[in-house]
């Protein structure tokens, strides 16, 4: 059995399960812009709440799992994410300390630096972006933070102990 889905990592990984199937869910036009980074929020959550547990090697599979699901660059948003795991596994004791809104803008930073790795992968293949709405992902998911980062901390808090444990 994995590291990961012992002693209740069913609950990491159907975190992730819930994130990747809300980015997946089809939008409007007009609101695909603004569609959050929630696989991106779930491991931000999980990297600041259990670091031992979860780290870059989860964010490279998370990102590599998205590429597919997504059909882009193979790499480009796994590169990315494990990037975004290591910088938030070395800040982890200071995140957790902060009020929720000093956490928004700590994640808006991680978040930006994503996204920019992404946009930056896709320049260099010969994919630059053609406008600046690339930013609004970042925007939109760090006025999510809060709900996502109550919402996940609920769920993982609530577990009865013979689950959780």
């Amino acid at each position: 059995m994995s590291r990961l889905t012992e002693r209740g990592g069913w609950v990491i990984l159907l975190s992730f399960l819930v994130g990747l199937t809300l980015t997946l869910i089809p939008t409007p036009e007009w609101a695909d812009r603004f569609r959050p980074q929630w696989v991106a929020l779930i491991l931000i959550y999980w990297c600041m709440a259990l670091p031992d547990r979860v780290g870059v090697g989860i964010g490279w599979m998370a990102g590599l799992t998205l590429d597919v699901a997504q059909a882009s660059l193979l790499g480009q948003h796994a590169f990315a994410m494990a990037i975004m795991a290591y910088v938030t596994n070395k800040a982890h004791m200071r995140l957790r300390v902060l009020p929720l809104w000093q956490q928004s803008g700590t994640v808006l930073l991680f978040l930006l630096v994503n996204q920019l790795i992404v946009q930056w992968i896709n320049g260099v293949v010969g994919y630059p972006p053609r406008d600046w709405w690339y930013l609004a992902p970042p925007l939109a998911s760090t006025v999510l933070w809060p709900w996502v980062f109550v919402a996940v901390s609920y769920t993982h808090l609530t577990l009865p102990t013979t689950l959780n444990s």
